[in-house]
């Protein structure tokens, strides 16, 4: 502001407005946090062969209790220049919640809710372990599937120690999961469909293929295949002589974890489906007895 009885330069009232005004400027551009579906498109190298079942996705049509992870157009393309028929005129691209996105198209919601972080684009591995990182060890991800994302992750960095590091993972398990790939292909199905445990498959991708079927038939003949705790099952498709999970156990193991609110919260988030969290923000909420 200036003083009383001084001169006004008229440069300096000229370049005080038009587009330099500090009046009526345009607000500066805000990155959208809700966006119709047309706008974006499913990642074009999701290690997923296949969405699953979108049931337990339908209450997305009243309530989205994760917003998907998304990349700008640009940032995406800037890496895989060869997709842009894949997205089409997209201005964004779901890494995280390609299920979201589908069960929203599915179900008739028209829009979804979703955080940009182009960071997640600053090269190929990155962007890889975004999209693999979320599917580990989810139960609606079988382990084949889980198998290929893992040996992607291993081509894109070069090495297997690399992808261990970069999915957090032990260099064990990823030549676990890698050496399930050598199984033959009636094995791989029967490890989806769960009648070949993990454990086994382990010891059977160390046969030459040619004798790999065999063998299996001559283990389970024997009848050694013995429950396999590593082996994803939904609910109703667990063995009833296995212990049962009560609350009291769970405490036990939050106790000697020492894990923090926080942790706990994240952790939930990554095991359960929406229907979970839902479920489970009613019981949080409701008066205890």
């Amino acid at each position: 502001m200036m003083a009383r009885g001084t001169r006004t330069n008229l440069a300096t009232l000229a370049g005080a407005v038009g587009d330099h005004s500090p009046v009526d400027r345009p607000a500066a551009s805000t990155t959208p946090t809700n966006v119709p579906l047309s706008e974006l498109a499913p990642n074009p190298r999701n290690p997923r062969d296949h969405l699953g079942d979108l049931t337990d996705l339908v209450s997305i049509t009243g309530t989205q209790l994760q917003p998907a992870l998304v990349v700008t157009r640009g940032a995406y393309l800037t890496l895989y220049p060869e997709d842009e028929p894949n997205i089409g005129l997209a201005r964004w691209v779901v890494i995280n919640g390609c299920r979201r996105l589908a069960a929203a198209d599915n179900f008739g919601r028209p829009t979804l809710d979703i955080v940009v972080k182009d960071e997640v684009a600053k090269n190929r591995v990155t962007l890889l372990a975004a999209a693999v990182i979320e599917n580990v060890g989810r139960r609606d991800f079988d382990v084949i599937e889980e198998a290929k994302a893992v040996e992607l992750m291993v081509a894109e960095c070069g090495t297997a120690e690399r992808a261990a590091l970069k999915l957090a993972k032990s260099k064990g398990w990823v030549s676990q999961r890698r050496a399930l790939l050598q199984l033959a292909p009636e094995l791989q199905t029967a490890l989806r469909k769960g009648e070949l445990a993990i454990r086994t498959a382990r010891s059977l991708a160390q046969v030459p293929p040619q004798a790999q079927v065999e063998a299996w038939k001559a283990e389970r003949d024997q009848g050694h295949q013995a429950p396999d705790p590593d082996q994803d099952t939904t609910p109703g498709e667990r063995k009833p002589d296995r212990t049962p999970v009560t609350a009291a156990k769970v405490t036990r193991t939050f106790r000697r974890l020492e894990a923090n609110p926080a942790t706990l919260a994240h952790a939930l988030l990554d095991y359960l489906d929406e229907d979970g969290v839902r479920a489970l923000l009613d019981i949080l909420t409701s008066p205890r007895p």
